[in-house]
């Protein structure tokens, strides 16, 4: 039995507990948040223990991996102290927010022998795992141009804490989940071009209390990726998902793929030209199966493999998520040079 802590008791960890709860072999055996009425709501709507800090939690010798789903400026206090009290992290996206933290919590893991892995894993997902085995088969030619569409709405008509999300900006906050998916198909950026502004700069909390984002909420992104493809990817907290534009589409000489959905696991795939419907690999999840990325991470760690979702891949998100800041301050291009090991795809989409 592999047991798990969370960290971070916020918007997302009833989702990751709930499915985490479901794997044979896993146990989230407590939790903890620095805001002690959340921690205390969350433990009694989920029946979970709470820690009365984090060092009690690190402290804790039954508890093998920390799930830190805390706010990006957490988390590299919060992985630093897991790896150093001796835990396996598995951490929400992004890494870290530079490319030097990323890279000083990938030195941290490997100094002690531990294992650092990121979300986000919805390129494990039975929708992108299919789309990627079309890609590998050469199915429409080699993908030369991508459009991906990130629009994640006025997030403050829904999320109790909008603030963070907006501190960050939507490319940090979800077009994450679009560049982890294409860098692992694809390959690794080597140019980056962004364009970034603030299209509405006064937001309002469900509980009424007014705020500015503070990190451009529309941002373009143009990459060069290392395997000959063109990337263009819009993300936004101002359009919903509703609108025509939407997924993420590749394009090759003899026709489309295109993937409906970047979040949900049984999202529609069409290939071909004109792109028609195709069955999905394996037994696909209808929307999202949190612990799936950790459920992996965890097989991987009991198996001795390297596991999918790894900090080497998260960090040249982090590489592209900040040339992105740089591009849109300077209005120049961006060179990345940074790899990681390309991930497997999973053994039923091989």
């Amino acid at each position: 039995m592999t047991t798990l802590a969370i960290v971070g008791t916020g918007n997302i960890a009833a989702g990751y507990l709930t499915d985490l709860r479901t794997y044979p072999g896993i146990e989230v055996v407590g939790g903890y948040d620095n805001d002690p009425a959340q921690s205390a709501a969350f433990a009694a709507a989920h029946d979970l223990p709470i820690y009365g800090s984090l060092d009690e939690l690190l402290g804790d010798e039954k508890v093998d991996v920390v799930v830190n789903l805390t706010p990006l400026s957490a988390h590299v206090p919060v992985t630093r102290a897991a790896l150093r009290a001796g835990k396996h992290v598995f951490s929400e996206k992004p890494l870290a927010p530079t490319a030097h933290e990323a890279r000083s919590l990938i030195a941290e893991a490997a100094a002690h022998g531990l294992r650092l892995g990121c979300a986000p894993f919805t390129y494990l997902g039975e929708a992108i795992q299919t789309a990627w085995k079309l890609v590998r088969d050469d199915a429409v030619g080699p993908i030369k141009l991508v459009y991906a569409e990130v629009n994640h709405d006025r997030i403050e008509s829904w999320h109790p804490a909008p603030q963070g999300p907006y501190r960050a900006g939507p490319l940090f906050d979800v077009g994450v989940y679009s560049l982890t998916a294409l860098t692992a198909m694809l390959g690794p950026a080597r140019k980056v071009w962004a364009y970034g502004t603030i299209l509405k700069p006064d937001r309002v909390t469900l509980s009424g209390e007014m705020f500015s984002p503070q990190a451009p909420d529309f941002s373009v992104v143009v990459l060069e990726l290392a395997g000959g493809a063109t990337v263009r990817l819009t993300a936004n907290f101002y359009v919903g998902a509703g609108t025509r534009q939407s997924g993420i589409e590749l394009h090759g000489e003899r026709g489309s793929i295109h993937i409906a959905d970047w979040t949900n696991f049984d999202s529609e795939i069409r290939v071909g030209l004109p792109p028609e419907p195709v069955a999905l690999l394996g037994d696909p999840y209808r929307g999202i199966p949190w612990g799936r990325g950790i459920a992996e991470f965890v097989a991987a760690i009991n198996e001795g493999r390297p596991h999918r979702c790894s900090a080497e891949h998260a960090a040249h998100i982090v590489d592209i998520l900040t040339a992105a800041a740089q591009s849109q301050r300077t209005g120049t291009p961006v060179e990345v040079s940074s790899a990681f090991p390309p991930p497997l795809p999973m053994p039923w989409a091989a």
